[in-house]
């Protein structure tokens, strides 16, 4: 039923390209699929961040858009959960099908336009294995460590260059194929200083090749037709975190590298602010690094001088004004605080204020289909911690903005129990109130509702400390 469902699609797509060739419209591609599982009843379409179009689902979670008058390039795409990206050109007409409770693993292409998308999924998937790979090497001295990502950078090169030969490749999609191994390969490169082991940053550095930073000569750091792609984004954190860094040796040369360093994250906002005259991208930089520091600090004053400096250099109105609400979030929650008394559903649909839930020490913690490992991986080791503190409450908030049977069947899929599980009622109240970034940030409250620890982690080194803390307190 499904093969012919898809068989039908892709022959009415053929017969409308035909049909448009023959009034000589040319610009436009056609997107569809089926979505299992789907966590709304659409799709939301967008290029850049703006929003093309959301897209209804039909009564079998199927759709099918025309994209008229198309801009070449990378378009996302989404369905209440994690976003994923489909390159579009003219005449392209690509159906997919994906399960949202696996989605990259699910995700496969067909059509028209289908296999440099099937190429692009396949090398991102590699690349997340890759990456765990890359921080193990990097324990190697600089230039073994050079030669081995050397190598897996000439292995990928082979075999863009075999896809090229059987199945060609537009002019585009050879750009964006090979940024993507160009910018991988350097933020490799960029990565190895803060990965490789030992707290002397300026030692590390000192021990590199001369010109194992050469290729950054070539850099732009404002490439607007770059800016949308994943790895250069990501080139660009790790290179602004290695260029800081070295502004910051030349005051801290001798001290122990500390990522939550004031002076550090000052050096980092400086820097993009001198480094990157492009707004969309220095705002995003901008916005990324102050957010990051924030969930991670504790430090009310640090705080307020990060935030000021970021003000200053954002142009962006609408960041600033999620900054300052966000900061003022995380004034609220501070240790001692009461914890804001959020509205939680149960997945029997029974509504509860989260205070009322707590008479014991207490830890809260969020996952989202979005970081589908963190879900599978923070469920086991709670599972741990349940069995090893039986007098402590856990609270678990899926915070994705879904009805509660999405949560409820990866929940049961991976033999999790539904006990103490919730959703928020309106999770971007919630999650505002709670200043809730990262995923992997977990609250823990005393037994009198009191905050003890805003923004500890169940997979951190003193988390049990913290949390004996809290059990032990009067």
């Amino acid at each position: 039923m499904k093969l012919h469902y898809f068989g039908l699609i892709f022959i009415l797509t053929l017969f409308n390209c035909k049909k448009d060739a023959n009034t000589g419209e040319e610009n436009f591609a056609y997107l569809g699929g089926e979505i299992i599982n789907p966590y709304t009843n659409f799709v939301v379409l967008l290029k850049a961040d703006k929003l093309i179009d959301t897209i209804k689902l039909d009564n079998k979670n199927r759709f099918i858009y025309k994209l008229n008058n198309l801009a070449p390039g990378l378009y996302s795409f989404y369905n209440g959960g994690e976003m994923q990206v489909v390159l579009l050109e003219p005449r392209d007409s690509i159906i997919f099908r994906l399960n949202t409770l696996e989605f990259d693993e699910s995700l496969v292409f067909t059509g028209n336009g289908d296999k440099k998308n099937n190429y692009l999924i396949t090398e991102f998937l590699e690349n997340e294995i890759q990456e765990n790979k890359i921080f193990k090497l990097c324990q190697l001295k600089p230039d073994t460590y050079e030669k081995r990502i050397d190598s897996i950078k000439d292995f990928k090169l082979k075999k863009f260059n075999e896809h090229k030969v059987k199945y060609g490749a537009s002019e585009l999609f050879e750009k964006l194929a090979l940024a993507n191994i160009d910018f991988s390969y350097y933020s490799s490169k960029e990565v190895y200083p803060f990965v490789h082991h030992g707290g002397n940053k300026s030692d590390i550095i000192k021990s590199l090749p001369s010109n194992f930073y050469d290729y950054r000569k070539e850099i732009n750091y404002n490439d607007t037709f770059l800016k949308d792609i994943h790895y250069y984004n990501s080139f660009l954190r790790y290179s602004v975190n290695n260029l800081s860094l070295k502004n910051h040796l030349h005051h801290h040369a001798n001290e122990s590298f500390n990522w939550n360093s004031l002076c550090y994250n000052l050096d980092r906002l400086r820097l993009i602010d001198s480094l990157v005259k492009n707004k969309t991208i220095k705002n995003d930089l901008l916005y990324h690094f102050t957010t990051k520091y924030l969930f991670k600090s504790s430090d009310h004053e640090g705080n307020t001088k990060i935030l000021n400096s970021f003000l200053q250099k954002s142009s962006n109105e609408n960041d600033k004004t999620a900054i300052k609400r966000y900061e003022a979030s995380l004034n609220n929650l501070k240790a001692g605080a009461l914890l804001p008394d959020i509205k939680l559903v149960d997945y029997n649909n029974n509504e509860f204020s989260i205070n009322t839930l707590i008479n014991t020490p207490t830890v809260i913690c969020f996952w989202s289909h979005a970081y589908y490992d963190h879900f599978k991986e923070s469920h086991y080791k709670l599972n741990e911690l349940k069995a090893k503190y039986p007098e402590v409450t856990f609270i678990v908030v899926n915070v994705d903005e879904s009805n509660t049977e999405n949560p409820k069947q990866s929940l049961r899929k991976n033999r999790f129990a539904t006990t103490n599980e919730y959703q928020f009622k309106t999770p971007k109240e919630a999650m505002e109130t709670l200043a809730l970034q990262p995923i992997t940030k977990t609250i823990i409250v005393d037994k009198n509702k009191k905050i003890v620890y805003n923004n500890s982690n169940i997979f951190s080194r003193v988390f049990e400390e913290q949390l004996l803390g809290a059990i032990n307190r009067k």
